[in-house]
């Protein structure tokens, strides 16, 4: 049994009266102790939607209306709201895009790092910043107990996220689910921050959820990744072998708009046409209108997820190659 199981998510949200769209159709997705797994999809695509659904954080009128989300064999969908406090920070800990959004501005770090204790421990407030400034060392903050007295806005952008991630350590969490958690800061601060989630996961032994937009980060940090689109699965399976042998359409293409695919001197690909809104989404597959490869078969029902792919005409090393010849040729 896997420490994180979720099968068959849907989460719905109503539509007038009498009728609902579906902001996820669909996901499953497993996860063992300290195993990386990486989200990947365009904005809109379900990935945050995924993760406030793990942990029963969709807010109303939003519903999860079928599926199971199961810790350790739990289902965490079942659980009453001070049941799922009990894991939600404390076994399972979310870091968020921007820390000035998760971070109180007019609480000191410290009285935030130790309300955080105080929630799921009975411990001293002698205990509780002996922990505190030990977790800030332990992300590599410096002057760690003078920070403790210090307010969000007197800290970079770099050690503000540090210290996000300082409290999603606090409670020895058995998982980690990191949304864009790099997307506020620069490029060299993004490169430390994902080292350090990587480098914290591998020592702790902590499993890992990441939720990004970014493959050439996936590559280096998650072992599994799952692409996602228009609120469902269209490809998973292990890392390396979905970025070198993509089956899906659409991972090919996010995969060849990556910067270093295009040659010098020539423009980046990008995926023809936009992701559907959710409220309008295509019959039958819903990737058929920008995809190269879409015969008939596609515009009438929607492909499930057979052997990690959801796609009636899944690429091989020929067609992939047919599709670069034809990129070329365009540009």
């Amino acid at each position: 049994m896997a420490m994180l199981e979720v099968k068959d998510l849907h989460v719905a949200f109503p539509r007038g009266k009498h009728d609902e769209v579906e902001a996820l159709r669909g996901v499953s997705l497993t996860l063992e102790k300290g195993e990386r797994l990486g989200v990947v999809g365009e904005s809109g695509a379900g990935k945050s939607m995924l993760a406030f659904a793990i942990l029963n954080l969709i807010a109303e009128p939003g519903r999860v209306s079928h599926g199971t989300v199961k810790f350790n064999g739990e289902n965490l969908l079942d659980l009453k709201e001070r049941q799922i406090r009990d894991i939600r920070g404390n076994r399972i800990s979310m870091i968020f895009q921007d820390p000035m959004v998760t971070l109180n501005p007019v609480l000191s770090i410290g009285v935030q790092m130790m309300e955080t204790l105080r929630a799921h421990r009975k411990i001293s407030d002698k205990e509780a910043r002996a922990l505190c400034i030990a977790k800030l060392k332990e992300v590599a903050i410096p002057s760690a107990e003078s920070r403790l007295d210090a307010y969000p806005h007197e800290l970079s952008g770099g050690l503000r996220q540090r210290v996000v991630i300082a409290i999603a350590l606090l409670t020895d969490p058995e998982i980690i689910i990191a949304d864009e958690p790099t997307t506020a800061l620069d490029v060299t601060i993004q490169a430390e921050i994902m080292a350090l989630i990587l480098k914290l996961c591998r020592e702790k032994d902590v499993a890992l959820i990441l939720i990004t937009h970014d493959l050439g980060v996936v590559a280096e940090v998650t072992e599994k990744l799952m692409i996602m689109y228009a609120g469902k699965c269209v490809e998973t399976g292990p890392t390396r072998q979905i970025i070198d042998t993509p089956r899906h359409p659409y991972a090919s293409g996010l995969l060849k708009a990556l910067p270093q695919h295009a040659g010098r001197g020539t423009r980046l690909y990008q995926i023809p046409g936009s992701m559907p809104p959710i409220t309008n989404l295509p019959k039958g597959c819903t990737y058929h209108p920008r995809c190269d490869f879409a015969t008939q078969r596609c515009h009438g029902g929607e492909p499930d997820l057979v052997n990690g792919v959801a796609c009636y005409n899944p690429l091989t090393s020929d067609s992939a190659n047919r599709t670069e010849t034809k990129t070329e040729a365009e540009t």
